[in-house]
């Protein structure tokens, strides 16, 4: 019998005899009936559902919402993600029949690098998208109109940037020129276009364009479009308001002028719209279905939110013990052991759920149109829940190994990327300057980052090897030494160091699993009372101290 077995024995007992005085005995004992009761809740309160259940017959509520919310938030995210995939779709196909209608003798395959060379085919560009606008409606196949507001101008507006007058002969290599930019602007009615040839515009002043001059032209359009393909899905249609730029840039005045096409497209409400059918009856249904998951977060929410506080009570329950009894302070992990993470991840992605769920409600009823916000937060949100679900398989070993294994080597892996990471942007800022003029993939800084992570990869080496142009030996020299140096560094030196630090964080995890991990200050406070003695078999009067358990509602609040 342990010392403090005999101790409480000793409390229930009247024996004068006692080795404690009757002015001993009522402080002793409730000194240690109060260490007891705190082992006992920090023994219950680090069980999972499954033992919690068993030992006191309490119903994981926690684990059936989470269960029925990944059910009820993916199916959600299917519902919207077909639905966001309607509007990109309808917004990508507008874009390329905008390119074909506006810009003369374009393809597909031209698209990144689509230009004009002579002075006559930039008029008969700006010409032909006048033309274009003009006899829209006769020749789009799309439900496209004219933007027509009574606050803003309306119609097509054409702006030529060009520096001030100066005199340029090359031949002597002469250059007068102020530099100080201009910028003129004509607007053209759809009314006012009806009614003129399109030889009249070319006649016009503002078209003789003195090309050593003009640095760019844009011609800017309003149309509007509808949405009636989400009518065969039965939802609401959505209205359009496309924002189209043509851009002639002549900044290099090098003979070649491109030419791009930019469309931003906005989600407005449609005005007088009456569609019959049972497109209403089945926007219902969904936003029944929306409030249902928007109540089974609320109600994770507040399940993960009041254990997360339960368990920092109990923290300071146990550190106020320990730094009365061993006159110590708790470490640091055995504070973190309150914490539990999975609780911190189920409380922001249901937030996020909740957020994301309403602003699909509004969009659905068509009182919102941000689709991409709204997205990101169903996306991430279900990301996370999906992530969640690794806590429920930690219960069976064979895959705690793996949990624990990530969780053991993530502090290891992130210090080793912050130093990973300087090089990387070393060769980064180094690839960018040297080899941006001759290699399309080291262009910018983006670019460049992505391509070595490419190459890290394993992927298309070939290709950027090969791709280097040789007008400069000196450069041809330098990316050999560049790109051979970065892939045997990273590829059979860095990587082949992640690699080991994840294999010694398992390493470890499975030698700990054979003889036993090292043992903190909470872990030898909870030795004492093992989980047998939350058993319902019939309890023995000499382990009193932990097997009784009394459903006190102080105990109650306590425990997570």
């Amino acid at each position: 019998m342990e010392t403090s077995e005999v101790i409480v024995s000793s409390c229930s007992s009247h024996d004068d005899e006692n080795l404690y005085s009757y002015k001993q005995r009522p402080s002793i004992c409730q000194g240690l009936l109060l260490e007891d009761q705190l082992r006992r809740k920090l023994k219950f309160f680090f069980m999972n559902p499954c033992e919690k259940f068993w030992a006191r017959g309490r119903k994981p509520w926690k684990l059936g919402i989470q269960l029925l919310k990944i059910a009820m938030v993916t199916i959600q995210l299917v519902v919207f993600g077909l639905s966001n995939q309607m509007v990109v779709a309808f917004k990508e196909e507008n874009t390329m029949a905008f390119k074909h209608l506006f810009l003369k003798g374009y393809t597909d395959k031209l698209d990144d690098t689509y230009a004009v060379y002579t002075q006559t085919d930039v008029y008969d560009q700006i010409s032909f998208a006048v033309n274009q606008y003009r006899q829209l409606k006769n020749i789009s196949l799309g439900t496209l109109g004219y933007e027509q507001d009574e606050d803003d101008l309306t119609g097509l507006q054409i702006c030529k940037q060009q520096y001030r007058k100066g005199t340029m002969l090359p031949s002597n290599d002469t250059l007068h020129i102020d530099s100080t930019i201009e910028t003129e602007c004509i607007h053209l009615d759809p009314k006012e276009l009806a009614a003129k040839e399109t030889s009249d515009l070319k006649n016009s002043p503002f078209f003789r364009l003195e090309f050593y001059r003009l640095i760019q032209v844009d011609i800017s359009f309003k149309l509007k479009g509808i949405d009636l393909q989400t009518i065969h899905d039965r939802e609401l249609p959505d209205c359009y308001e496309f924002e189209n730029t043509i851009t002639f840039n002549n900044r290099a005045h090098s003979g070649k002028m491109k030419i791009f096409f930019d469309t931003d497209a906005d989600i407005e409400e449609c005005k007088d719209w009456n569609i019959s059918g049972s497109i209403q009856k089945n926007t219902q249904y969904t936003l029944v279905f929306d409030g249902f998951v928007i109540v089974s977060c609320i109600a994770s929410l507040i399940l993960c939110t009041r254990s997360i506080i339960l368990a920092l009570k109990l923290q300071k329950r146990f550190v106020n013990f320990f730094l009365e009894k061993y006159k110590r302070h708790v470490c640091s992990a055995d504070r973190l052991e309150f914490i539990n993470g999975w609780y911190v991840l189920v409380i922001i992605s249901d937030m996020m759920t909740i957020i994301g769920s309403i602003m699909k409600m509004e969009i659905k009823a068509k009182n919102l149109t941000s689709y991409d916000v709204c997205s990101i937060l169903l996306g991430t949100s279900t990301l996370l829940v999906w992530v969640g679900v690794i806590r429920y398989l930690g219960y069976f070993q064979t895959y705690n190994v793996l949990i624990l294994t990530m969780q053991a080597s993530l502090p290891k892996v992130l210090r080793f990327c912050c130093c990973a990471g300087m090089i990387y942007l070393g060769y980064t800022f180094c690839g960018w300057i040297v080899l941006g003029p001759y290699h399309e993939k080291f262009e910018d800084l983006n670019t460049v980052a992505e391509c070595l992570f490419s190459l890290v990869n394993g992927d298309d080496m070939f290709a950027t090897f090969a791709q280097i142009q040789q007008k400069s030996t000196l450069v041809w020299l330098f990316s050999r030494l560049y790109l051979y140096s970065f892939i045997s560094l990273f590829i059979y030196m860095i990587l082949s160091l992640f690699i080991a630090l994840i294999t010694d964080a398992y390493d470890t995890i499975k030698k700990y699993q054979q003889i036993g991990a090292p043992s903190t200050d909470l872990h030898e406070f909870l030795k004492q009372c093992s989980s047998e003695e939350y058993s319902t078999r019939p309890q023995t009067s000499m382990s009193f101290c932990c097997c009784r358990r009394q459903k006190s509602d102080d105990d109650m609040i306590l425990i997570n």
